[in-house]
């Protein structure tokens, strides 16, 4: 005679279609899947925000780049529109509405370490080595006129206005 499985009062089966590997395995991916979704939404988050933004940022391009004079200099390009574009001078301006979603990214291209400091809206980046670069997305949500700054070289500066 067979044996039979242990049946309920309901008169069904009790034993789980699910096995230990099965359970083990969507727990795992349960987990895989909380850890994208934490980092997704945290690369969404300005520094100076709490809340994800979902939409494209206006891409703004800072170099540390070597002078004539032996010293270094910001210099800008920016792709807003589509349209990259270089200033010729060594004095980064950067010029923006309220409320724009703003992308930094800077890049070192100076045999010198060098940071961007943006004291108002919780800007401060890792002190970059050569041809390192780092980004950082901000909402512009003051308006007024601001300096950024290297702190290992207080004469490289620029100005980021929000209008």
């Amino acid at each position: 005679m067979a044996k039979q499985k242990p049946k309920s009062k309901s008169g069904k089966n009790t034993k789980s279609k699910f096995g230990i590997n099965t359970i083990i395995t969507i727990a795992v991916i349960t987990v895989l899947c909380s850890i994208g979704v934490y980092y997704a939404v945290t690369s969404m988050t300005p520094v100076n925000s709490t809340t994800p933004v979902f939409g494209a940022p206006a891409n703004y391009y800072v170099k540390s780049v070597p002078t004539k004079n032996g010293g270094a200099a910001f210099v800008l390009s920016s792709t807003k529109g589509g349209k990259k574009s270089f200033t010729p001078t060594h004095q980064a301006d950067i010029s923006v509405s309220r409320g724009e979603l703003i992308a930094i990214h800077v890049f070192n291209e100076d045999s010198q370490k060098h940071n961007l400091n943006l004291d108002e809206f919780n800007v401060h980046t890792k002190d970059l080595n050569y041809y390192e670069a780092e980004s950082i997305t901000i909402i512009a949500d003051k308006t007024g006129k601001f300096t950024f700054y290297d702190k290992l070289h207080p004469e490289m500066t620029g100005t980021f206005t929000v209008r």
